[in-house]
């Protein structure tokens, strides 16, 4: 109510005091004028389209009579003015009839300006507007112009200004052929005109309405219908050629002024016009698009609307960056030439007042102080004041009967407009990027900015634009205001979120890219792989034996490499495409290191990381093919060979982007170290581990595959039920290796661990059956040159065979965990090879007298990095977790070496199975019991470490009880018991062979050494005899 009081009081005084408006002249006064007029139109056009509006001010008024006691004085005319305004348009036009010439006046001037920036694009184009090369000569000629401020005036307010201008003084349409001029352009340009945000205002619909009831307005409804035709008809296009120009315009501009930003001082003009024309046609599209009245929607679908925008944010940085270099060519502008062209033209006025006089004298004396020396110190510049007085000047000056009138001193008028211009470039040059390129109206058409967003990321010659969207979201910010604070962060939060969305997406996408061409590249590098070529060397021997196999249409097989062999540039693959797209996007992502939104910081980069750490991790989980019902799973050498292939991929993303990819090999890669990753999924090492352990493990103890010492891997072994993999292929040197590289000393620690987790589980099981035994055992271990009376106690065992097949089942994991810390050994040899000869060195030289904990030390250093141990560490860890409060350190200790009197006096019950054959081709038996020598020394090692016992003597007392044992067989005359002695024998040098702490010696002293050589004669010549 207060606005509209001082609305009208103002209009009167501007009425009484004929006040001369003139846009070219004093652009201030005029365009202040104008938008007092559109705003107050503005806003009861908006009052009335509140549909509880009565309702409202009924509650407010109640409201105020509860609070004070009584009702506003004022709600009686709120109410009449509510109930006035029901029709505003039509209240209004009633209004402004006093108002109608200073009105038109001002209206009419704009003939000047409104015609020149409503061109076509081909106008546009033959003028060569906005080229800073079409005319090389004069490339560093300042632009001028006789109308600086209107040159980027926006077009979207010019239009404003006329549309509800001529609706409100409406008279001058029959008057003056000019006011009717401007009106049609106008009508012809838009279909509809924005009054607050996202709410329009549909021009020939409501001009029509309004016209149609008034006596004589027949032929002024008839061009309003033909306008509106013309609108809908054309100016889709028109507008479409004009972004299509302006595309090209700023693409030049911007890459000129990159190369020259000291072209930025003279052309700054041409950089504010391009902003502003280019706002006007996006803002244009934007609402048009939103409230259509065509069917036919192609001229109000830009795909390429982002790479307008991308080009209007080139020219802001470039703005922002290059600021000081414009500052420093108008501090010296003003004070060399337009202080001095003011000066005499101040000297030349026939009249100047002495108010008028101080105040041109005080801008001469402001532009005069002025030198380059304040931009290097860094000084900030403020002309307000200056341009304050100069808007005050053309109040006094403008008036009907003041001294020094404008109208007469236009040239005057015009010189001060271009430096309220230059001024403007020293002081305000953000307040300039906000008025004539902010596109903060984005936020309130979320649907159709996301929209725009996925079009341009579906177009690849696009995506590189991409990053315009995050930018905009920075401009959000400039659409609030200090009267309505409280809606700061919901805008905000708007800014982020959409932020945020747009990076995330630009981030998938390129992911997904990534991904793709990851996928093409683990192809490639899959036809090289060693079981690829097994085809070619057949057809090769084949070829020289001259037998010809296949059929004879039978394609030949592509070799790889073939994909790189063009017979010309124009094929295109599709490697190719996904590459030009990831290149693009990168481009997009790459643009800015980072951005300002409502005081947070978004880098786009990061985005790019996380997504590709996030992915990666996948793929290597993937890429292992594990599938727990079939119990399938890639072999480790494959699987390096295709991490390594996605690795070198993701490598080439620096080529594109500025990011640190080895971060994300780290974080990846050590993740995958661990039993699970950082979002609790699980990693290669469980999935391996889990495999090896459940899978070929277990079929190792159910006896369809067996260890081959001489092949150093395990070997399926023929039986009914053939297996689904091969073991083999799963464990010899070459995957063992591989599987290193994949886990690493981490990954292998834990599969050690889970290894040691099963053997302390079968020890825990073994020591349960020494107990059930343990008074037979004890009389046995003292009877042991009492052969009679040791027969007549081994009859009294109990589950002997279980503890053979136990202590097999034990050797075999720590055969296969011998292979695998082998392997790693070899791996971190090649990796760190002065760091493992280090720790090499270092165990090989512990004194003997050294702490056990000391010693223990040393021996997990040494362990982690692949070495064998005298005393396993893992081991050692594993069996100390099992000790049991009820029994006492002693009984413990008596347990482990029963233990070890079990299996000594057990193993002459190997020499009755078939399977304990010893096979000199694979150094080993087929049942596994070869892998009791390692069980039995690594086993006593780590229990007496334990107990701290003798682990020498523990094993010369194993030596005597075993080797009494099996010469007790030698003895024996049924040859079911027998038929594998010799076999059995070679148990006895495999342990001595296997154990640090024995000798030969001391064997020699127990077992007379011409039985074990007459056993490995006996073995090999049953081995050939048996292959003849």
């Amino acid at each position: 109510m207060e606005f509209k009081d001082h609305v009208c009081e103002l209009l009167n005084t501007i009425d009484a005091c004929q006040v001369f408006f003139d846009i070219t002249v004093n652009f201030d006064l005029t365009k202040n004028y104008l938008d007092l007029v559109v705003t107050y139109t503005t806003l009861m056009l908006l009052l009335s389209r509140i549909e509880e509006r009565k309702a409202i001010i009924g509650l407010y008024n109640y409201a105020h009579e509860m609070t004070h006691g009584s009702s506003d004085r004022e709600y009686p005319r709120l109410g009449q003015m509510i109930v006035d305004y029901e029709n505003p348009l039509k209240k209004m036009m009633e209004e402004f009839v006093p108002h109608g010439k200073s009105l038109s006046d001002a209206l009419v001037s704009l003939q000047m300006v409104y015609p020149r920036r409503n061109l076509s694009a081909d106008q546009w184009r033959n003028a060569q507007l906005l080229s800073l090369i079409s005319a090389p000569s004069t490339m560093l000629n300042p632009a001028q112009s006789d109308t600086m401020p209107c040159e980027y005036l926006s077009l979207d307010t010019m239009e404003k200004w006329i549309v509800f201008g001529f609706i409100l003084c409406h008279a001058a349409l029959n008057s003056d052929p000019a006011a009717l001029s401007l009106w049609k352009l106008a009508l012809q340009s838009s279909t509809c005109l924005c009054l607050f945000r996202d709410e329009v205002f549909h021009i020939h619909k409501a001009a029509e309405d309004l016209f149609v009831n008034i006596r004589g307005y027949n032929k002024r409804v008839n061009d309003i219908r033909e306008c509106k035709e013309s609108a809908l008809s054309h100016a889709g296009s028109m507008h479409r050629e004009r972004r299509k120009f302006l595309r090209s315009a700023l693409k030049e501009l911007a890459t000129v002024l990159a190369d020259q930003p000291g072209l930025l001082g003279p052309k700054a003009l041409f950089v504010f016009m391009a902003l502003s024309f280019a706002r006007d046609e996006i803002i244009w599209l934007l609402r048009h698009a939103d409230n259509i009245q065509k069917k036919s929607t192609d001229d109000f679908i830009d795909k390429h609307i982002a790479e307008l925008i991308f080009y209007m944010e080139e020219l802001r940085a470039h703005v922002r960056k290059y600021g000081p270099v414009m500052q420093r060519y108008y501090v010296q502008y003003l004070s060399g030439f337009d202080a001095v062209v003011l000066n005499e033209l101040v000297q030349n006025l026939s009249v100047c007042p002495e108010d008028e006089s101080i105040i041109m004298s005080s801008f001469v004396n402001t532009m005069t102080s002025l030198s380059v020396k304040q931009v290097e110190d860094g000084e900030v510049f403020d002309f307000r004041g200056m341009r304050l007085d100069w808007f005050r000047l053309q109040a006094y000056t403008s008036v009907s009967k003041a001294s020094l009138g404008l109208a007469d001193h236009r040239e005057l008028g015009k010189m001060m407009n271009t430096i309220i211009f230059h001024t403007k470039m020293v002081d305000s040059l953000v307040e300039m990027l906000v008025e004539t390129s902010d596109l903060s109206i984005f936020c309130f058409y979320s649907r159709a900015f996301e929209k725009m967003f996925q079009q341009c990321l579906e177009l690849p010659s696009q995506s590189r634009y991409s990053i315009s969207f995050p930018l905009l979201c920075t401009h959000f910010m400039s659409c609030t205001h200090e009267l309505c604070p409280e809606e700061r962060h919901h805008i905000g939060d708007r800014s982020l979120s959409l932020c945020n969305m747009f990076l995330d997406e630009m981030a998938k996408q390129a992911r997904n890219l990534i991904t793709d061409i990851c996928t093409e590249q683990c192809t490639l590098s899959d036809q090289l792989l060693p079981k690829h070529c097994a085809k070619t060397i057949s057809q090769a021997v084949n070829k020289k034996s001259k037998k010809q196999t296949g059929k004879k249409g039978e394609p030949e097989r592509e070799k790889p490499g073939v994909e790189s062999m063009r017979k010309n540039r124009l094929l295109v693959t599709n490697l190719d495409k996904l590459h030009t797209a990831l290149s693009e996007l990168c481009f997009s992502i790459n643009y800015v290191p980072n951005m300002m939104v409502w005081e947070h910081t978004f880098t786009p980069r990061e985005y790019l990381t996380s997504h590709l750490e996030i992915r990666f991790t996948k793929s290597i989980v993937g890429m292992t093919m594990y599938n727990q019902t079939t119990q399938e799973i890639a072999k480790p050498s494959e699987l390096l060979t295709s991490v390594r292939a996605y690795m070198t991929v993701l490598q080439s993303i620096e080529n594109y982007v500025q990011i640190d990819i080895t971060r994300v090999f780290n974080n990846v890669l050590l993740q995958q170290t661990q039993h699970l990753d950082s979002h609790g999924e699980p990693t290669i090492t469980s999935l391996y581990t889990n495999w090896y352990l459940e899978t070929l493990l277990r079929q190792v103890s159910n006896g369809h595959i067996a260890y081959f010492p001489a092949m150093k891997a395990f070997v399926n072994l023929p039986t009914e039920n053939e297996l689904t993999f091969n073991a083999e292929e799963y464990s010899d040197i070459s995957e063992m290796r591989s599987l290193s590289e994949l886990l690493g000393p981490y990954g292998m620690k834990f599969l050690s661990e889970s290894l040691m987790w099963h053997i302390s589980s079968q020890v825990a099981e073994l020591k349960k059956l020494v107990v059930d035994n343990v008074e037979v055992l004890t009389q046995m271990r003292t009877s042991f040159d009492k052969p009679d009376h040791m027969a007549a106690l081994f009859k009294r065992l109990t589950s002997v065979d279980s503890v053979l097949k136990r202590m097999t089942i034990i050797g075999v994991i720590l055969s296969f965990r011998s292979l695998a810390q082998e392997a790693l050994r070899d791996v971190l040899s090649c990796h760190i090879p002065f760091l493992v000869s280090s720790v090499e060195d270092f165990k090989d030289h512990i004194p003997r007298e050294t702490d056990m904990k000391v010693a223990m030390n040393v021996y997990e250093l040494s362990s982690a990095a692949g070495l064998p141990c005298e005393i396993d560490p893992a081991l050692v860890v594993a069996l100390s977790s099992q000790k049991s409060e009820n029994i006492s350190p002693e009984e413990e200790y008596k347990i482990a070496c029963l233990l070890m009197v079990f299996v000594a006096v057990s193993m002459p019950t190997l020499a009755s199975n078939v399977m304990s054959q010893y096979s000199p081709a694979i150094e080993g038996h087929c049942n596994n019991i070869h892998c009791l020598a390692k069980a039995i020394n690594q086993i006593a090692a780590a229990l007496f470490t334990i107990h701290k016992g003798s682990i020498e003597d523990r094993l010369k007392e194993f030596l005597a009880l075993a080797s009494s044992s099996l010469l007790k067989i030698g003895q024996e005359t049924d040859k079911t018991t027998t038929r594998n002695r010799e076999s059995v024998y070679l148990l006895l040098d495999m342990i001595v062979q296997e154990s640090p702490f024995l000798t030969m010696d001391l064997l020699e002293s127990c077992f007379p050494y011409v039985l074990l050589r007459n056993a490995y004669h006996a073995v090999y010549k049953q081995s050939v005899s048996s292959s003849a």
